[in-house]
């Protein structure tokens, strides 16, 4: 029942979440043709730069909107966890966007450092600062379920990436206004692109770890471990994995040794086991296996190489 009401949960959530980006993606587009007016007039790599990333924010909704309607399909025979994974793909696309965006910001940045060209610095101020607004009230929308959703929050560190680039052109606009120097624009337009890098890596990185199945960083196996053999009746624990469908779908398999008993007590040490994985643990599936002789407790991890061998022979 606990399953249920979470599942019915993350459902109301993804609506919600679709409405929200399609919104944030209207307003986003909008600005980007905006900047990329006032960037071409004012001659600013920055507003230019920004522009750039805005485009990328409006891919980066547009398939997080994708992945969310996707996610909410039923489960079929051809891809029985569904298309959960969905969202997982596009935070890895999103954020190897994110690299090109910001090799093409360096490339183009040096070339400004070579002949620094003039910069109407008013004009940059002006829009610069209108985009940490619309740049902040967009990433607003989305922020909530970007905690719980990979795509969302590729898309929500977009729009974050934007609000503190935006802020660093006013910065420059303003510095290049008292100063004349313009060079500073290509600086700040370097330090935009290796935020943009920075954030992209941390998504890269946890799509991978989703991808290849790893366990979640915030559970420690052998503290699952002693709590699942804590549970009365469990004798031991073997064959365990842990793993990810998405950020917030979490998935766990395992053989579980018990005394030779009934078929109805059995029942109960599994419902034990399932209500302690999915209270303290947020594993929202769970498949258990209960054995009562002729296994070996030792081996926590199934060794799937020893597996081969033995079909092979």
């Amino acid at each position: 029942m606990v399953t249920d009401q979470i599942n019915s949960h993350f459902a109301d959530q993804t609506k919600q979440a679709i409405r929200r980006l399609i919104l944030s993606l209207g307003i986003t587009l909008a600005f980007v043709f905006v900047e990329v007016i006032y960037g071409i007039l004012a001659n600013s790599l920055a507003l230019l730069t920004d522009a750039a990333h805005n485009f990328t924010d409006v891919l980066a909704l547009a398939l997080s909107w994708w992945a969310l309607r996707l996610s909410t399909q039923p489960s079929h025979a051809r891809r029985t966890f569904g298309n959960h994974r969905a969202g997982i793909l596009v935070a890895l696309v999103n954020s190897t966007t994110l690299v090109l965006i910001a090799i093409g910001i360096f490339y183009e940045a040096y070339r400004r450092f070579q002949a620094p060209p003039q910069v109407q610095a008013g004009l940059m101020i002006l829009v610069a600062a209108l985009a940490v607004f619309v740049n902040l009230a967009t990433a607003l929308l989305v922020r909530q379920g970007a905690k719980h959703d990979l795509s969302l929050r590729s898309a929500f560190i977009h729009l974050m990436g934007d609000v503190l680039s935006t802020f660093g052109a006013v910065v420059a606009g303003v510095f290049i206004y008292f100063t004349g120097l313009n060079w500073i624009d290509p600086l700040v337009s370097i330090f935009i692109g290796i935020l943009i890098l920075w954030n992209a890596w941390g998504i890269v990185r946890e799509a991978i770890d989703i991808l290849m199945e790893a366990t979640p960083t915030d559970i420690d196996v052998d503290t699952m471990l002693v709590d699942m053999q804590a549970i009365k009746g469990v004798l031991g624990v073997h064959d365990l994995h842990v793993w990810s469908i998405n950020q917030s779908m979490r998935t766990l398999s395992a053989h579980i040794l018990i005394e030779d008993t009934s078929i109805s007590t059995g029942l109960t040490i599994q419902e034990d086991l399932n209500e302690l994985l999915i209270r303290k643990y947020q594993v929202s599936h769970v498949t258990l296996q209960l054995e009562c002789e002729g296994c070996s407790p030792s081996s926590l991890y199934c060794e799937f190489s020893n597996q081969k061998e033995i079909h092979q022979q």
